[in-house]
């Protein structure tokens, strides 16, 4: 424990320059090519996988890591986060509660803190999707990027664009139209292309839409102005929609990937399958909703949601959707870390009846694929960033050996190297 609070110390004062490592791997696991093998040395210099062989020749100066007992795979990817954003937990809290009373600063801060905590769990890429104040995420982007500070590879969306409201609910007008602290208002064609290039002005590395909070959703023209406007900068678009004809519209759209889809019908899955879109499912455990609730009146109620995200989930695996691992963790519980309730979402996927190869994929390969940072990440190959986790249990007999992450090693650098941190 001693060692990782020190080597997490060091993470926080900013990376020294990468080593060389030589990591024997007991068992190296790539989800991308489905591969396993056994007793490999993987040669790690500059920030990248130089090579991995059985017996390499090392160079000069290398310094050995001994995982022969372990498992060493890509480290993991959440493309769905809040790490700015802690819910007002129980009660009848409003959503606005979760955000108004706290300086863009302050937000800022504990998405510090929430980065640094995740990647040592392991999730060294994060795509974080709104509720960041006023951009605040977008600065704990460019403070990691600048090796102020250690912490994943973050993909910033920007404020999220919605149409009037944002996700309020019957706000005084006098009241004003406060909201537009975490979201921008953008009607018709004209105004969503405006609002998508506020967004990649600011750095945005992917456009999230939301669809149907209101009983007004986005037309198909309005959604493929964004597309467009996206795309034509390299950027994906994301969509916060549950079903229904929002959905449709997002569908027929296409979008790059829909966010939760709870109440999706075989049909529209179907239709994702076919045109490539991806269901990042955000599949909240049924002890996760019980705790938040309806969240200040976006979610439907717990007793409803849960069997329905477990339904959904096992349908859109048996069609043979595209599926990446998100998990929208918001809230904060006494003596749990924000990573270890991300992976509490593992549950989910197993009652869904997912094999954990590709679960393990949705928070690897597919993810990256996603993010558009499959070049770089979410695999192990020569020439890829040393992205790289490992743990003493096999995570392809059961995910939650994921919780037992010892090493982490991001873009070269060690970032923790001890026993995992007990669960409470």
């Amino acid at each position: 424990m001693r060692i990782m609070l020190t080597l997490i110390g060091l993470a926080l004062a900013g990376p020294v320059a990468a080593q060389t490592y030589a990591i024997h791997a007991g068992t190296l696991i790539d989800p991308a090519r489905g591969t396993v093998e056994r007793d490999q040395v993987v040669l790690v210099a500059d920030g990248r996988i130089k090579s991995i062989a059985p017996q390499p020749e090392l160079p000069v100066g290398a310094t050995h890591i001994d995982l022969s007992r372990e498992w060493l795979m890509p480290g993991l990817i959440d493309a769905h986060t809040h790490l700015t954003l802690t819910e007002v937990v129980g009660g009848s809290a409003p959503f606005e509660s979760f955000y108004i009373l706290e300086s863009t600063a302050y937000r800022a801060l504990r998405g510090l803190h929430n980065a640094a905590g995740v990647l040592a769990a392991g999730f060294t890429t994060v795509r974080d999707v709104g509720n960041a104040g006023d951009y605040a995420m977008d600065d704990v982007r460019r403070a990691i990027d600048a090796g102020w500070y250690q912490g994943p590879t973050i993909i910033t969306s920007g404020k999220i664009i919605a149409p009037f409201g944002g996700q309020s609910h019957g706000i005084p007008p006098e009241q004003g139209a406060f909201w537009k602290y975490e979201y921008l208002d953008a009607d018709g064609p004209a105004e969503i292309r405006k609002a998508v290039r506020v967004n990649l002005y600011h750095g945005a590395g992917v456009i999230k839409l939301v669809l149907d909070n209101n009983r007004y959703h986005y037309s198909v023209e309005e959604i493929r102005a964004a597309v467009d406007e996206a795309h034509h900068a390299g950027v994906p678009v994301s969509v916060h929609v549950f079903g229904g004809e929002a959905a449709d519209n997002a569908i027929e759209a296409g979008v790059d990937s829909i966010e939760h889809g709870f109440f999706l019908t075989d049909a529209q899955l179907t239709r994702l399958r076919d045109k490539g879109i991806v269901l990042v499912s955000t599949d909240f455990p049924r002890a996760h909703l019980d705790i938040i609730g309806t969240s200040g009146g976006i979610l439907p109620p717990p007793e409803v949601l849960a069997p329905k995200i477990i339904d959904r989930l096992r349908r859109a695996h048996r069609l043979g959707v595209h599926l990446v691992f998100g998990s929208d963790t918001v809230m904060e519980v006494a003596g749990r870390s924000r990573a270890d309730l991300m992976l509490d979402y593992l549950a989910v996927w197993r009652a869904a009846g997912v094999p954990p190869a590709e679960v393990l994929k949705s928070m690897t390969s597919e993810a990256a694929k996603l993010l558009r940072v499959a070049g770089e990440r979410g695999h192990i190959a020569v020439g890829a960033a040393a992205d790289l986790i490992a743990m003493p249990a096999d995570p392809l007999a059961d995910t939650e050996s994921l919780r037992r992450i010892d090493f982490v090693m991001k873009d070269g650098h060690i970032v923790r190297q001890g026993p995992a941190a007990p669960r409470p």
